[in-house]
C-alpha cells in the first residue's frame, strides 16, 4: 500500500494518485450534484452529500455490522455465570475504501466484540493470545488486583482466564494494557464493556459506538477516524431507527494520539448519562470525550428523515467519523 500522511490528505491534492477517491474528500471544492427531497431538486456539496454509494467506505461487512448491536440485557440474577472468549490475532483489516491496516485485534475486529453482563453476574472471560506480541485485557470497573490485566501479561501462544463479579453497573470499556500502551491501543485492542443495572432500563433500540482512529503511515497521527472500525461506514450504510422508540447508544472513546473526540447529532437533542450512570444527566446535542471516557446517549427523535451524526472536530468528520440515522415511523 502506498503511504500518505494525514497532513497531505487534508491540505494537498498530491495524494490523489495514491489515495484515489478518499483524497478527494479533502479538496476545498468537491463537485456538486443534484438531489431531491420531497419532490424539490437542490444541490448539495461536501461531506454532507456523501451518503449511500457516494460514501467511500468498505463493502458491507457482517463482522463490522455485529459490533453495532450489543448482546441482549438479562434480568438481575446474582451469581449467574456470563462467559466470553477473546482471542488476540494479528489481522489486516480494511479501514477505508482500498486502505488496509495491520491491526492487533480481539476476535479479528477493531474494536473487539461487545462484552455485556448484569451487575452481580460472575463474569468469566477466557483469553488466548494467538498474536505475535504479549497482550492482556484490562477491564474498567471493580475487580481483584490479580484480574487487572497489568501484571498478568500473556505471551504469544498463552492463555489466561479473567473471572470476577460484574460491578458497578454502567458503560465501561476494556483494552490491552501491555507496553508500549499507546501502540497496543492504537493497533486495535479495545472494546465496549456494558454492565446493566439491577433494575432494568426502559426498552429501547440499543446501539454501540466505539470511537477510534487509525495511523496508517506510522507518523504518530491518525489518518482516518471512525466508529466501530471503517471510515464512513454509517454514511454508506445509514442506521435505521424508529421515531416511536428511544434510541440508546453506548458510546466510548478509544481514539489514540488525539486528546479528545466527540459526538454531535443533527436536528435533535439527547440525554447523556456520563459513565452510563443516572446520577447526572445532560441535555445537549454534542458531547466531548477524552480517551477512556464513555457514557450512554438516549435520543427520542422528534422527526423522521435522515439525520447526520459526526465528530465536531471537522477534521475527524472529513476523515471518516460521520454517519446518518435513517429515522422512520
Amino acid at each position: 500500500m502506498t503511504k500518505f500522511s494525514r497532513k497531505k490528505l487534508i491540505v494537498a491534492a498530491a495524494p490523489l494518485a495514491a489515495a484515489g477517491p478518499l483524497a478527494r474528500i479533502a479538496l476545498a471544492e468537491p463537485p456538486q450534484r443534484s438531489a431531491t427531497h420531497e419532490g424539490h431538486e437542490h444541490t448539495v456539496t461536501g461531506h454532507a452529500a456523501m451518503i449511500g454509494e457516494d460514501a467511500p467506505s468498505i463493502e458491507r461487512n457482517a463482522a463490522v455490522d455485529a459490533l453495532l448491536t450489543p448482546p441482549r440485557a438479562l434480568p438481575h440474577s446474582p451469581g449467574r455465570l456470563r462467559e466470553y472468549e477473546l482471542v488476540a490475532r494479528d489481522v489486516d483489516i480494511e479501514v477505508a475504501k482500498g486502505v488496509t491496516y495491520p491491526a492487533w485485534t480481539y476476535n479479528g475486529t477493531a474494536p473487539g466484540p461487545v462484552i455485556r453482563a448484569t451487575e452481580d453476574d460472575l463474569l468469566r472471560v477466557r483469553f488466548r493470545n494467538d498474536g505475535s506480541h504479549p497482550h492482556t485485557i484490562h477491564f474498567h470497573g471493580i475487580h481483584p488486583a490479580h484480574m487487572d490485566g497489568v501484571f498478568e501479561v500473556v505471551p504469544p501462544g498463552g492463555d489466561f482466564v479473567y473471572e470476577f463479579p460484574a460491578r458497578p453497573w454502567g458503560m465501561h470499556l476494556y483494552h490491552c494494557h501491555a507496553t508500549p500502551l499507546k501502540k497496543h491501543i492504537h493497533k486495535g485492542l479495545y472494546g465496549a464493556f456494558i454492565i446493566d443495572p439491577p433494575k432494568p432500563r426502559k426498552p429501547a433500540q440499543e446501539l454501540v459506538m466505539v470511537m477510534n482512529g487509525f495511523d496508517t503511515d506510522g507518523d504518530g497521527g491518525n489518518n482516518f477516524y471512525a466508529v466501530n472500525g471503517p471510515a464512513f461506514y454509517y454514511a454508506r450504510y445509514p442506521i435505521r431507527v424508529s421515531r416511536a422508540q428511544t434510541v440508546r447508544i453506548y458510546i466510548a472513546n478509544l481514539t489514540e494520539f488525539d486528546l479528545i473526540n466527540s459526538f454531535h447529532l443533527h436536528g435533535d437533542f439527547f440525554r447523556y448519562h456520563r459513565t452510563g450512570r443516572d446520577e447526572v444527566v445532560e441535555y445537549t446535542d454534542t458531547v466531548m470525550l477524552a480517551q477512556g471516557e464513555r457514557g450512554i446517549i438516549e435520543i427520542d427523535f422528534a422527526n423522521t428523515g435522515r439525520f447526520m451524526f459526526h465528530a465536531h472536530q471537522s477534521e475527524f468528520a472529513e476523515l471518516g467519523w460521520m454517519g446518518f440515522f435513517d429515522v422512520v415511523e
